[in-house]
């Protein structure tokens, strides 16, 4: 990988992909396997040897927070668990923090869980999209409402209470009824982190083919912008607050792994198809997992992609980044990264977007309004940056 230029980043948070699931659902557009006659040992080796080179080429002094995803990481077996998470332990720099595991309803088991509490993974995230069954079927889920209530409770009886789970709306058929029930019964299991979003529609899925064909109607902007503002109000009446866009949490409780996302912080991307940024690099790792395992093979990282970031580019990012979080831009903060104030670079477009009252500019920070939030696109793409001198 290129030489890069390292801040005194002594932090570097990592994500780690697992690819593989027992099935896949249509609206999916991660990198991701059916696990079936996939060589799974050899890629958790794999995947351990990337961590290893990684931290002899870029060490890490700590590694903040650790986040297993997918594909589906439960989709290991105890054992296959146990290999990846003993030797992520051994390797990374990680000594107390966020550690968070990707699970699926029905795929979690007591031993898969002993597995988890044994390296200390201390937080849970379960993607349930909806509650609705025939929804459930429609986007190919293979879980039912009943298998999250039967998670949770053995959650429950495994002391795990740091839980989050995903839910998806403007689901295709999904009506306003069947979006509050969803929203209801995700409240009632009182969790303490909720992550709400809207059904993208990426190429090459299912879902994108049969929308194009005219077999699948998805809800009405309106409707989508009415299930949100909805989110929103049932989420705060139950003390759960938004502080990004599309999550929402009890106080202490926000994912401190997505706040280095949002923050511009450094992270390890480790695994088939996994995305990092170190110093002033983003690099993207082959996604075939063929492809993946040769480089390690001879002892170099599977890099496929990398782009050394301008400083126009990493200012441009911290905008559409830090706009999503609800406390917005530190003016503080932007200033000791890029040594000249928001300002300097925004103030036109600033006092254009705040007499539209898609943002509020305060002595500390720049936020979005709610009348923002529902237009964010729109909004950070007036943080562009035409010509920097």
């Amino acid at each position: 990988m290129t030489h890069i230029h390292r801040t005194n980043n002594d932090d570097i948070s990592a994500y780690i992909h697992i690819p593989f699931c027992e099935h896949i659902c249509y609206y999916c557009d991660f990198n991701k396997v059916f696990i079936e006659g996939q060589p799974v040992d050899e890629y958790i080796e794999a995947l351990l040897k990337e961590a290893q080179l990684l931290q002899e080429q870029y060490p890490a002094a700590n590694s903040k927070t650790l986040y297993v995803g997918g594909g589906t990481p439960t989709s290991l077996s105890a054992s296959q668990l146990d290999r990846l998470l003993s030797g992520l332990r051994e390797i990374m720099p990680f000594t107390e923090g966020e550690f968070t595991v990707e699970a699926n309803p029905g795929d979690l088991t007591a031993d898969k869980l002993d597995v988890m509490k044994n390296y200390g993974v201390n937080r849970l995230s379960m993607g349930v999209q909806t509650f609705d069954n025939r929804l459930l079927k429609k986007i190919g889920r293979k879980h039912t409402a009943e298998d999250v209530y039967q998670t949770i409770a053995l959650l429950e009886e495994k002391a795990f209470s740091n839980v989050s789970i995903d839910l998806i709306y403007a689901l295709p058929g999904q009506s306003l009824e069947s979006f509050r029930d969803t929203v209801k019964r995700a409240l009632e299991l009182d969790l303490p982190h909720y992550s709400l979003y809207s059904l993208i529609l990426e190429n090459k899925t299912m879902f994108m083919n049969w929308v194009r064909r005219g077999k699948l109607q998805l809800p009405d902007q309106e409707l989508e912008a009415q299930m949100f503002l909805e989110t929103i109000e049932a989420m705060t009446k139950a003390g759960r607050q938004q502080y990004e866009v599309s999550n929402f949490a009890a106080p202490g409780f926000e994912s401190q792994h997505n706040l280095v996302y949002w923050n511009n912080e450094n992270y390890y991307g480790i695994g088939a198809g996994a995305s990092g940024y170190l110093g002033n690099l983003r690099y993207k790792n082959h996604g075939p997992i063929q492809h993946y395992l040769k480089p390690l093979k001879e002892q170099q990282l599977p890099v496929i992609e990398e782009e050394i970031l301008t400083r126009k580019a990493q200012i441009e990012e911290e905008m559409f980044l830090g706009l999503r979080k609800l406390s917005g831009v530190e003016k503080q903060k932007f200033y000791q990264k890029f040594n000249c104030s928001l300002g300097d670079i925004y103030q036109e477009k600033i006092d254009q977007l705040v007499a539209e009252e898609l943002v509020v500019e305060t002595p500390e920070a720049l936020v979005l309004t709610q009348k923002g939030l529902f237009r964010g696109n729109d909004v950070f793409e007036q943080f562009l940056i035409e010509e920097m001198s």
